[in-house]
């Protein structure tokens, strides 16, 4: 039997032009697949050939469960409280063994080792074609489309290469036939279980737009100009920011090119997508400016508390400044990475006058001051107990009719509100499961200051506060979710 496994390992080794070690695995997968069919349920096999005699054994498989309970699969998985019997120190995923009775090595075998071999065979072919595109991945290629169906495309990308392209990224409504050529971006490699590697391809990716306009530009090929963002509305417009490391190139002439040449190359190749080649600038209120074009902005207003920026424009610009459909400030948005509120600069004074007034407000009731001293505050640019509790004394100086002793005196006042603040924003916490009065002042330094704010947080968040590992945090932050989530579900 030994002798006559090894030389059908070398007849089919020679045949397929496989090493002999893929043939015996193929073998091995062939006799375990065939033990499991002695069986009436689905049990885990392995079976383990000597490669120089050709003998073989066959060792029945239990994963090892840690569970009280019933087992899922009995016939596969062991309790570790039973495997530990025999076996001492094993653990929860461990694999326990036993040696079974092996099947005979006849035709059946021999036919089901084929048939494993032949998709062996498959998969690794087509794993070798794929492995030859994983380079390519990122890159914009020319394909020919093979086979066009209603969902998708499937396209020839040479060396017996196929990749797919899903109608939703093709560019609004594109059509392409058998045998035409296209260009797209190979976005990503996925394996899928029942196919193996399939490779995507897309036009609607921002980095295709990226990616053509490292085509049609050579400075930034040569990464003298630096691509700094890219936003689309695939097929309609598209706005992209540069800059140039060689003070020399103007970075939004190089892209638009002579005449528009370059920027119009992108464009035809997209469809006809209008694209705004933006100047990136370090200043994030002229990057805001530049990215509004081509409207024109007369004020900004950045809240880094909420990661918003409001922008003023003159009445007869808004409609441009928003774009159709709010595309023109939602690109810039996008492209920014910040919110952008766009309004008239009569909406953005009167807004700015309401948040003064609830300022002065907040400043009288808990300064003991009046409100010509609160709109002082305000004016100067405080807007919090906090800044003025710790500012450094020196900036309220700078305050019309502000002297020494009266900083001094307002310091005190603003710290004493908001220490007395914080002991009730602790005092509230720690009235949750789990949450002592230290603990509860701890978190309301992290700048948790309430059950709302603690059940928004993720356990890597605030395990880096003294005395919380990630036990204690998943716990408390439980609590808090089951207090301010789950209680009317309960």
């Amino acid at each position: 039997m030994g002798k006559e496994i090894i030389a059908i390992a070398e007849a089919l080794s020679n045949e397929r032009a496989i090493p002999r070690d893929k043939i015996f695995e193929a073998l091995e997968t062939a006799l375990a697949t065939a033990t499991k069919k002695k069986y009436n349920v689905e049990i885990l096999v392995r079976v383990q050939i000597d490669h120089k005699e050709g003998s073989y054994d066959t060792f029945r498989r239990w994963v090892v469960v840690d569970t009280d309970g019933p087992l899922e699969k009995p016939s596969q998985e062991i309790s570790l409280a039973a495997a530990s019997v025999d076996h001492p120190g094993i653990k929860e995923g461990d694999i326990v063994e036993e040696q079974i009775e092996s099947v005979a090595f006849d035709r059946i075998t021999i036919q089901t080792a084929k048939q494993v071999l032949s998709q062996k065979v498959k998969d690794a072919e087509r794993e070798q074609v794929v492995s030859e595109q994983r380079d390519r991945v990122g890159h914009v290629i020319t394909a020919t489309v093979k086979k066009a169906s209603r969902d998708y495309l499937v396209l020839d990308l040479g060396n017996n290469a196929e990749a797919v392209l899903k109608r939703d990224q093709l560019i609004g409504r594109e059509t392409y036939g058998r045998g035409e050529r296209i260009k797209v971006l190979l976005q990503a490699i996925k394996s899928e279980p029942n196919r193996g590697p399939q490779i995507i391809c897309s036009r609607t990716a921002p980095e295709f737009l990226k990616e053509l306009f490292k085509i049609e530009v050579p400075e930034i090929g040569e990464d003298v100009i630096e691509i700094m963002g890219v936003a689309r509305d695939p097929g309609y417009r598209a706005k992209i920011s540069v800059r140039s490391k060689d003070r020399r190139i103007d970075p939004r002439g190089a892209c638009i090119g002579m005449r528009g040449a370059r920027v119009n190359a992108v464009s035809a190749e997209l469809n006809g997508e209008k694209v705004d080649v933006v100047l990136y600038d370090e200043s994030l209120a002229q990057y805001v400016t530049n990215a509004m074009e081509p409207a024109v902005v007369s004020r900004i207003i950045i809240n880094e508390e909420d990661h918003s920026i409001s922008i003023a424009v003159a009445e007869e610009n808004l409609a441009l400044a928003i774009g159709s459909n709010g595309q023109n400030v939602r690109l810039a948005s996008d492209l920014i990475g910040w919110k952008l509120k766009v309004m008239t600069e009569a909406e953005l004074a009167s807004s700015m006058e309401a948040e003064v007034g609830k300022v002065v407000s907040f400043f009288q009731d808990n300064l003991n001051v009046d409100e010509e001293f609160a709109t002082a505050l305000a004016e100067a640019g405080f807007t919090t107990l906090e800044e003025v509790a710790y500012v450094e004394p020196s900036e309220l100086l700078d305050i019309d009719g502000m002297d020494e002793e009266t900083a001094a005196e307002l310091q005190k006042i603003a710290q004493s509100v908001v220490e007395n603040m914080a002991n009730d924003d602790a005092a509230k916490l720690a009235k949750l499961d789990g949450i002592d009065m230290d603990l509860a002042k701890k978190l309301v330094a992290h700048g948790i200051k309430t059950g709302e704010d603690l059940a928004e947080m993720a356990i890597d968040e605030i395990t880096d506060i003294e005395g919380l590992d990630e036990k204690k945090a998943g716990e408390i932050i439980m609590s808090a979710r089951n207090e301010y989530w789950f209680k009317d579900q309960q």
